[in-house]
């Protein structure tokens, strides 16, 4: 029986970003991973298992895979183990001299925040203790090894007083990666957490294993895996800290998995200390180390040579800050925009700016008008300024109509519009412009001004004037709301929910409810179409509600 030796470690080195937390650049990488066994003669080979395919719970998107595996004349099984871990069951019917394997993958490196997740809240401060049905699910990370004498003192010296569980692992994973010195160990196996230990020194499956016996004293369920481990070179070097590796690189690795209820299984990397991020890609987890080796299977006694290689390209980078587009890179854009330009000039393609254009103010970008709100009176008044020059600019003579906008379900008015009619031709449809209304420098006419223009309506259209009558706000309506807001809010009270009720009852009852809120001319078209009539409303009560 013999297992493929886990390649050689790597310790991960954090990297300083200063970018916000929320920006997502990802780069392409192609990843190949090529190991070959060499005998001494033609052997027979007991059925091989490749586990060397990103495990279903990897965070980091894979957007290609292949195996290939010579001998070609082979018989090859996937299947999923215990673990839910992709495994290749290979069968060679023949025997040879030599077996290659050979992975070539594309995983997508975007930022992955290792902290994206919420415990239960039975769950969020150590110590805990799993829910019954948990506990017998993770029986098989729970079962501890012989506890000897170095391994108990090291385990004494880590504080189980109540605290953050979150807070307590980081600690403990950044503590063993300071007290176990990281060393490159290509003999096969996993040392013993006590020799680990006692060397003070291992290589990543070793501290990664220490970590798992850790963490399972402790009370956690706990698992080893193996994967690959993916770095790039920083952008830019770091001005305080270490700048990560001098060139991409990628290698076999292995590190610790522990289960928190409601995040799952959540990876402890204690070769550096940190969490696993997007560069880490589980391959296999299990109980055991031995469970998890990259390649396992029969062969008959034999000499035989070990080759391994792996290396990581970048096939595809998105342009960031740190790293923007290049000058070929925008000459090649500059000059397609011109080619693209030129055809539309060919095809008398006319552009024009459609749609509904957002705008954010200068001055107060923060402000719920420019985040969240629909309306605001500094978006109001801005629009209306916007609007004026563009009208001054495209149609002097045209018509200036202030109207009512979109109605969206929900929202107790319609939203307002500002439009502006005119002839492609030139001719002028409006000609005297200051008789619009100017907002920027009045409020609006009165009660008094809506009835004297009711009254040169009537007097131009040929009907009695006096039949234009006076409305009113329904009292009875504003006081039945009056009586439903709570005892402890008024109209004026920023607590009442809704703002635009808010502030239209308390305009109504600053101003009372006994004053004209407008006015009213009935008018029809008059028989046959000839001029215009128009007649007393009669109303229950002596005033018109609106």
């Amino acid at each position: 029986m013999r297992a493929a030796a886990a390649g050689r470690d790597r310790r991960p080195v954090a990297r300083v970003c200063n970018g916000p937390a929320e920006l997502i650049v990802s780069i392409h990488v192609a990843l190949n991973h090529v190991t070959r066994y060499r005998y001494d003669r033609r052997v027979g080979l007991g059925p091989q298992v490749v586990r060397l395919r990103p495990a279903p719970h990897c965070r980091t998107r894979v957007l290609a895979y292949s195996l290939k595996i010579d001998p070609a004349r082979h018989f090859i099984n996937w299947q999923q183990d215990s673990q839910a871990n992709y495994l290749a069951r290979v069968v060679f019917p023949e025997k040879t001299e030599t077996l290659r394997i050979e992975v070539d993958l594309v995983a997508e490196m975007a930022v992955l925040n290792p902290f994206d997740f919420f415990l239960e809240p039975h769950a969020r401060r150590f110590p805990f203790a799993y829910e019954a049905g948990e506990r017998r699910e993770l029986s098989p990370y729970l079962e501890k090894l012989p506890c000897g004498p170095r391994f108990g003192q090291y385990l004494a010296q880590t504080p189980q007083t109540a605290e953050d569980s979150v807070g307590f692992l980081v600690e403990l994973n950044r503590r063993l990666a300071h007290d176990v010195r990281y060393v490159v160990r290509m003999e096969p196996g996993v040392q013993t957490p006590a020799q680990t230990l006692e060397r003070a020194a291992g290589s990543c499956r070793d501290s990664g294993w220490l970590l798992v016996q850790l963490l399972r004293h402790l009370g956690f369920a706990a698992r080893f895996v193996s994967g690959y481990l993916i770095q790039l070179e920083a952008d830019v070097r770091s001005l305080d800290g270490p700048s990560g590796p001098a060139e991409d690189f990628t290698d076999l690795h292995a590190w610790c998995e522990v289960y928190l209820p409601g995040a799952g299984w959540v990876g402890l990397d204690p070769t550096s200390g940190l969490l696993t991020g997007e560069g880490h890609l589980p391959l296999a987890c299990a109980a055991e180390p031995a469970a998890a080796a990259p390649v396992a299977g029969q062969v008959e006694e034999c000499a035989v040579e070990l080759d391994h290689a792996m290396r990581v390209d970048r096939i595809w980078e998105a342009p960031r800050v740190t790293k923007p587009y290049t000058e070929l890179q925008w000459s090649e854009i500059h000059a397609a925009g011109l080619a693209v330009q030129a055809d539309l000039a060919v095809l008398d393609v006319r552009l024009t700016v459609g749609g509904e254009p957002t705008f954010v103010s200068i001055d107060h970008p923060d402000s719920a008008e420019w985040s969240t709100a629909a309306l605001g009176e500094e978006k109001r008044r801005l629009a209306g300024a916007l609007f004026r020059r563009l009208k001054a600019r495209y149609a002097p003579h045209g018509l200036a109509h202030y109207g009512q906008g979109k109605w969206y379900p929900g929202e107790p008015l319609p939203r307002w519009s500002l439009s502006c009619f005119w002839r492609r031709d030139g001719e002028p449809i409006w000609q005297r412009p200051e008789l619009f209304a100017d907002e920027s420098q009045s409020v609006g006419p009165g009660g008094d001004a809506a009835r004297r223009f009711l009254a040169a309506v009537a007097a131009r259209l040929g009907v009695p004037p006096e039949l234009a009558f006076a409305a009113y706000e329904d009292v009875f309506y504003y006081l039945w709301r009056e009586r439903r807001l709570p005892s402890n809010v008024d109209p004026f009270d920023s607590r009442l929910s809704d703002a635009g009720e808010r502030a239209r009852l308390a305009a109504l009852f600053t101003r009372g409810l006994d004053r004209e809120a407008g006015h009213v001319l009935p008018l029809a078209r008059a028989a046959a179409g000839h001029g215009w009539r128009s007649g007393r409303w009669f109303l229950r009560d002596e005033r018109c509600y609106l």
